[in-house]
């Protein structure tokens, strides 16, 4: 079996070639989909296997540069999978550390002397959970466990290694009977990890929230069970920046402000919503289409993964915008547009605001709830039904989905200085025309487009050079995302590279083609820059949900000379005409500056002829 590797880089495109010699392992696909400006490529270089479908056994992932291994969440396994990867090419399982029977592990964090520490869920989610610590370097042996709070999702170190964050979600029992706070545990952590031991022992601080929050922040749930504001919020995320935590809040579309020194939290900022009156969407999975369109919503970001960094000396935050609900049994806030009038729902309001939407059928203005609730146009979207009502309850005067299906850069008090928009569809309506929006799960085109699209879960960052870039999954249709943030109120898209064969289709597992079909479901990623990697390389891990993959990826720089593979998928004569036209515009800018360089070169060697001629008489 052959590879087939980019055979062309150009300024806007790269362009598929075919080179043999490197064998494909079974989920290092033939075909990766790569689509791009030429300045940055991934490749894919190294896979590690479960053999599990769709039971999260491959999530968050940490690297330990003094062991070269890579720590990868096994999550309902209840434990942490070592990998060496010193050969990145071959990672290879040497260990792990179990949390405990009936146990889900959420998330694994390394500090730079291999100091490690995993978030632990019980049994039931609703009682505290714990963290465990533990040597990356070691024999998977327990160093000490402390308690957290309810349901500790995420945790990472702060940028001295002093201290350990967790963000301790707190979601509520599936009926409501119990419904803990959402909190923030700080963890103090020795300094030194002395022969394998803790030189002393860690200990824990828990920042909580108040009862106030501003105005944008949702706080909302059953009417019989309201809760208070800290039950309502739910911290999903963390990223740490110069002595501060920043906490996404999902589902509160919100980002959280904590001193980490004090475990105080200083403020709560409201996300905002993206206006799809101007901002396209595709919302419709029975449209048969791609049909990018504007649409009387507004979409909450509900950002999940989050990260920080320094541009023009300010902190920026980056946010990947999921989207996320409450869909509980004791409450659910979902509904169908197509429902609204129906099972006790509201309906529209008499003088609802159709202004913008048009028929995807007929391309005429939609005028009428009617027209608007078929399944073509908006019917099918997902919406909250938590807000957007008029003030008797009686009718709904605007409608808000979830997710923005792209990222933001936000600064630090959570104003927003760059939104994707509809950028991901966009790129996806190119890159992947007969497979736009599928699910991770199956095969299917415009499957996933009346609830969150691609959704865009978790980001790195990484600097190579003078540029920071960051990478995020698409969870559905798979694959990364990769734009180049060094100005924030400028980013601009890179590559889009996916490691995944779209003619296989996973049957939700019931065969082993799956095992086939790549990538599937990323969930973790951690940037390794060359500096630390194991071959001196900057390097993409991605730990991959479904699939149970781990997949290591060469980020290569278009300025170190490096051929990468990939792949553009282009299915229509258009797309190859415009790919073919970016071709032709490259040579001709390659050969017009190779031609002004020569004639400088020309011109330089003018005045030593003439000083020459002078000297010879």
């Amino acid at each position: 079996m052959k590879k087939f590797v980019a055979g062309l880089v150009t300024t806007s495109l790269v362009v598929a070639g075919t080179v043999t010699g490197t064998p494909a392992s079974a989920v290092i696909v033939d075909k990766p989909v790569s689509v791009g400006t030429g300045d940055l490529t991934l490749t894919a270089i190294g896979t590690h296997e479960t053999g599990e479908f769709e039971k999260s056994s491959a999530e968050i992932v940490a690297y330990d540069a003094g062991s070269k291994r890579l720590l990868v969440v096994n999550a309902l396994s209840g434990a942490v999978t070592i990998l060496d990867i010193s050969d990145p090419t071959a990672p290879t399982e040497v260990g792990t550390v179990h949390a405990g029977a009936g146990t889900t592990v959420n998330s694994v964090s390394v500090r730079s002397d291999g100091l490690a520490i995993a978030t632990v869920e019980p049994a039931t989610k609703t009682e505290p959970g714990e963290v465990i610590i533990f040597d990356a370097a070691g024999d998977g042996t327990i160093l000490q466990r402390l308690p957290v709070g309810a349901l500790p999702d995420m945790v990472t170190f702060d940028e001295t290694g002093r201290y350990a964050v967790v963000a301790n979600e707190g979601e509520p029992a599936e009926d409501y009977s119990v419904n803990p706070e959402g909190s923030v545990s700080i963890i103090s952590v020795p300094a030194e990890l002395a022969s394998g031991a803790l030189s002393a022992p860690a200990t824990v601080a828990t920042a909580t929230f108040g009862e106030t929050v501003p105005e944008g922040v949702r706080v909302f749930g059953p009417a019989d069970k309201p809760g208070t504001v800290a039950q309502n919020l739910e911290p999903e995320y963390i990223a740490t920046k110069d002595s501060k935590a920043y906490v996404t809040l999902q589902e509160n579309n919100a980002i959280a402000t904590i001193d980490i020194a004090t475990a105080t939290v200083e403020n709560v900022a409201p996300l905002g919503t993206v206006n799809l009156r101007t901002v396209g969407m595709d919302v419709s999975d029975k449209d048969d289409k791609i049909n990018i369109a504007n649409w009387p919503v507004k979409a909450f970001l509900l950002p999940d993964s989050i990260g920080a960094y320094t541009a023009h000396g300010s902190t920026y935050l980056v946010t990947a915008n999921e989207g996320d609900s409450r869909d509980w049994t004791g409450y659910s806030e979902e509904a169908r547009v197509k429902e609204l009038g129906e099972d006790s729902l509201p309906p529209l309001a008499e003088d609802f605001n159709f202004a913008g939407a048009v028929d995807s059928e007929t391309g005429e203005a939609v005028t009428s709830a009617k027209q608007l609730h078929k399944k073509h146009n908006l019917g099918r979207l997902k919406i909250t039904t938590s807000v957007g009502l008029n003030a008797e309850g009686t009718a709904f005067e605007e409608l808000y989905t979830f997710g923005g299906r792209g990222f933001s850069i936000v600064d630090t008090a959570g104003n927003r200085v760059f939104n994707s928009d509809s950028q991901f569809e966009e790129i996806l309506k190119d890159a992947v025309p007969e497979y736009f929006n599928s699910n991770h799960t199956e095969t299917s085109f415009d499957g996933r487009s009346d609830d969150k699209g691609p959704e865009p879960e978790g980001l790195t960052l990484g600097t190579i050079g003078d540029k920071t870039y960051a990478f995020i999954g698409l969870e559905r249709i798979g694959g990364i995302m990769v734009y180049d943030i060094t100005n924030p109120a400028a980013a601009q898209f890179v590559t889009y590279f996916n490691n995944r064969d779209f003619n296989v289709d996973p049957q939700e597992g019931n065969n082993a083609a799956w095992q086939e079909a790549g990538d599937l479901g990323p969930e973790g990623l951690t940037f390794i820059p060359a500096s630390t990697s194991p071959n001196g390389k900057n390097l993409l891990a991605v730990g991959n949900e479904v699939s149970g993959t781990t997949t290591l990826f060469e980020v290569t720089p278009k300025n170190d000379g490096t051929s990468v593979p990939g792949n553009v998928t282009t299915s229509s004569d258009d797309g190859r005409l415009k790919t073919l036209g970016i071709i032709f515009a490259s040579l001709c800018s390659t050969f017009l500056a190779v031609f002004t360089a020569l004639v400088g070169f020309a011109l330089q060697l003018a005045p030593l002829r003439d000083q020459l001629q002078k000297l010879l008489g």
